[in-house]
């Protein structure tokens, strides 16, 4: 009988079949055995335990969606007094997303491996989202700021689109410690300028500075008296920070209310813009069908990209909606991650989805209209 193969060195008479039903005993030392059981124990354990470790990641998962025509627990979302108002028809869902973690509390490597097998969850370095040098609670200010001044270019930008005249004063909310700005540019300042360009609203200032390599011009009043000062910005991968908070203060011809507790950020301008525009014009902008969407808008109407957009297509879903409207900025991030059911059109300004939301009511062809994709894309 010759050797089995892969064992040259065994001598014929060494090799036997075992009889059947017999069973032979385990020939490797008893030592032996216990230190491999001891090891697999081990290492079991050990993984067990990282299992419950803190981890250096926070999960980005979908939030609460809200009906800019609806309702919250605090009444009505949008109110308008002092200007004629119009029955409205179907849905227009504003997206969050929420984080799970932080540096207080961190998220165990568990929670984070239950997160990666969930493609809609986003796994984020702590780091990013909360930087060594803000704390949580200046980040949760600065998202204050973000959503009231959202709500303020909402305004602006849908009051404009129907030929209202709307007044704007554009000031320093606050500056970020160690920030660029610190020493410079100071509480209350009125931002009149941004190299050149007016400040208008946040986003043009923001607009401003990136537009320009180097340091920042700021055209500002303080204390009634004007003067000009020069900020360098601190680059952060494709932004260019100056470290204020810059608020909107506008003067609109009539009241309109937004009531959106405890939600921050700018990425629902948008949404609030098209909710206000429905609720000003007659007859149902949506003619009943369930739109979501996302995006930051400038007093002017211009649609700025957001975070989370993965997220947020599948907060639209679980809501209901069957048309998504997505900044054309984000479209490279939509493509091919598009949940099933799901129509993303790509807009650029108020105008780009208004447009979309009435050819789809209007039941007309929509293959002109720019997409980010379709919901058979996964």
């Amino acid at each position: 009988m010759s050797s089995p193969a892969g064992n040259p060195s065994i001598p014929p008479s060494a090799v036997r079949e075992h009889p059947p039903h017999r069973r032979f005993p385990d020939v490797r030392p008893r030592r032996l055995r216990r230190a491999g059981w001891g090891a697999l124990t081990a290492t079991a354990l050990a993984s067990l335990a990282l299992a419950f470790v803190p981890s250096p990641y926070v999960v980005e998962v979908p939030g609460p969606t809200y009906d800019t025509l609806g309702t919250t627990d605090a009444g009505p979302l949008i109110s308008i007094e002092g200007a004629e108002t119009f029955p409205t028809e179907g849905e227009l869902h504003l997206l969050t997303i929420a984080w799970y973690g932080n540096p207080q509390r961190p998220l165990r490597w568990i929670d984070v491996a239950q997160a990666y097998l969930d493609p809609a969850d986003a796994i984020i370095p702590m780091d990013s989202a909360f930087p060594d040098d803000v704390s949580v609670e200046d980040s949760n200010e600065a998202g204050r700021i973000e959503m009231q001044n959202s709500q303020q270019a909402a305004v602006a930008a849908a009051l404009l689109h129907e030929g209202h005249e709307v007044v704007s004063d554009v000031r320093v909310a606050g500056v970020i410690p160690d920030a660029p700005a610190v020493g410079i540019l100071e509480e209350d300042d009125r931002i009149l300028r941004v190299n050149g360009q007016a400040a208008y609203d946040v986003f043009s200032i923001r607009e401003a500075i990136a537009s320009v390599d180097g340091p920042s011009t700021f055209d500002i009043e303080r204390d009634g008296e004007p003067m000009t000062v020069e900020v360098t910005p601190l680059v952060e991968g494709d932004q260019r920070l100056v470290g204020i908070y810059p608020s909107n203060e506008f003067t609109f011809p009539f009241e309109v209310d937004i009531q959106l507790p405890n939600v921050g950020g700018p990425s629902a301008g948008m949404m609030f813009a098209l909710g206000i525009v429905d609720e000003l014009t007659p007859g149902a902008m949506t003619a009943g069908t369930s739109w979501a969407g996302t995006g930051t808008i400038s007093a002017l109407g211009d649609v700025g990209p957001i975070g989370g957009i993965v997220q947020k297509l599948h907060g639209a879903v679980e809501a209901g909606a069957t048309h998504f409207l997505a900044p054309v900025e984000n479209c490279g991030e939509v493509s091919g991650r598009i949940p099933a059911g799901l129509t993303v059109f790509a807009v650029d300004t108020l105008d780009d989805a208004i447009t979309a939301i009435e050819t789809v009511a209007m039941n007309e062809d929509t293959s002109g209209l720019p997409t980010c994709g379709s919901g058979e894309d996964s």
